[in-house]
């Protein structure tokens, strides 16, 4: 990557980092951004709550970083309900430490302080919501959009979308107020090896959190479908549980008891994620409204052909280029296209290479970094416009 001619220091803020990935894409976002924005000279820190540590690492994914143990402070609440109270200390003595603050936000007692904090200190700060701010009718939803979410959306220097309909949500939440909308896709680092060699034996993935909204037991029932016709495939769960593992091993165990063809294998670490990607033959992820799935854009970088499910922000893509299989969602149609991958290995191979391709030409973290620069050194200027003008 060229070097920037203004270099920043630029703070990237996630609710959560843990050793098995529990928070899935946004902690990759934000690693795999800062990590290419170092690549060209500036200055960037991870900072968030952390758990799963024996001790809390000084670098995540090869970037400095500053984390601080998270609490619940919501019980049931899932991820919104942690706070770090060690961060909020953190941010409001070195805030101004920064030229820009990212925020990776959520509705959630972390980030959403974060963002009041550098609003707070003057400090310019750009929100990217990866789909996780919608119109909501949860309990906790309503309080923290009236006090915090649509005040601070309506404050941030650019807040940024991955998709239209994202967008369309973001104006809702804020209902009247103004917001700076911009979109950026998320990105992967280009592979420096695709997909396996050929002599590997043939797996099936399914590589996501255990979560009720990605739907793993449709990856199970569609392994079941398919463990006669393609008796030498092994079809494979990689994840951390967010509440659906007990009820997969079941299934798992119901339709395969000598673990033969499907295979429940527990969580990875980050850093472990690619390399296991490289082993399968297909990658699966039947999820439901699916924004941007960093786990589908990793799969491709590594030259393995994706099935994905027509409501994913990344199906037109995926389609166009003719990169995997769409799927409606069902069970069988599932089933139907890792099928139609297994059968052909030409026709596999072919869809993985269009794979890369496409991430190549379109998902590239180099003209990710070009962007968030440029978004970077707006907001930086604009702050600079007001501070001299008071």
């Amino acid at each position: 990557m060229t070097p920037s001619s203004n270099p920043l220091r630029i703070a990237h803020v996630v609710t959560l980092f843990s050793p098995d990935g529990a928070y899935g894409g946004p902690a990759r976002v934000a690693a795999n951004q800062a990590k290419a924005l170092r690549e060209r000279g500036h200055e960037v820190t991870l900072l968030g709550g952390a758990r799963g540590f024996e001790q809390l690492p000084e670098t995540y994914d090869g970037v400095p970083a500053r984390l601080f143990p998270v609490t619940r402070l919501v019980p049931g609440a899932g991820f919104a309900g942690l706070t770090s109270r060690g961060l909020a200390a953190h941010l409001l003595r070195h805030a101004r430490d920064f030229d820009v603050v990212h925020i990776h936000l959520a509705r959630d007692l972390v980030t959403l302080p974060a963002a009041q904090i550098a609003r707070a200190m003057g400090v310019p700060f750009v929100a990217q919501t990866h789909g996780m701010i919608d119109a909501s009718s949860k309990p906790l939803a309503r309080p923290l959009d009236r006090f915090l979410t649509r005040p601070l959306l309506s404050s941030a220097s650019r807040v940024l979308h991955l998709t239209p309909r994202e967008a369309s949500d973001l104006r809702e939440v804020v209902g009247g107020r103004s917001i700076r909308l911009q979109a950026l896709p998320n990105g992967v680092p280009l592979a420096k090896e695709t997909a396996p060699r050929p002599d590997r034996p043939i797996d099936v993935l399914f590589l996501a959190r255990l979560h009720k909204r990605k739907r793993p037991q449709v990856f199970v029932e569609a392994a079941h479908l398919l463990a006669d016709q393609f008796p030498g495939v092994t079809f494979s769960v990689v994840g951390p549980d967010e509440g659906e593992e007990e009820s997969v091993r079941e299934l798992a165990r119901r339709f395969d008891p000598d673990g033969t063809h499907i295979r429940i294998e527990g969580p990875l670490q980050p850093h472990e994620t690619a390399e296991r990607m490289r082993q399968s033959a297909v990658y699966v992820l039947p999820s439901e409204d699916e924004p941007f799935p960093m786990s589908v854009l990793e799969a491709m970088a590594l030259g393995v052909p994706v099935v994905i499910n027509d409501d994913c922000g990344l199906a037109s893509a995926v389609g166009e280029a003719k990169a995997g299989v769409i799927v409606d969602g069902s069970v069988a149609s599932v089933a139907r296209a890792i099928s139609t991958l297994l059968q052909d290995g030409s026709e596999r191979r072919t869809r993985g290479r269009n794979a890369s391709e496409l991430v190549r030409e379109s998902f590239s973290m180099e003209a990710i970094a070009e962007r968030l620069e440029e978004i970077y050194l707006a907001a930086a200027i604009a702050e600079d416009k007001v501070g001299s003008s008071a």
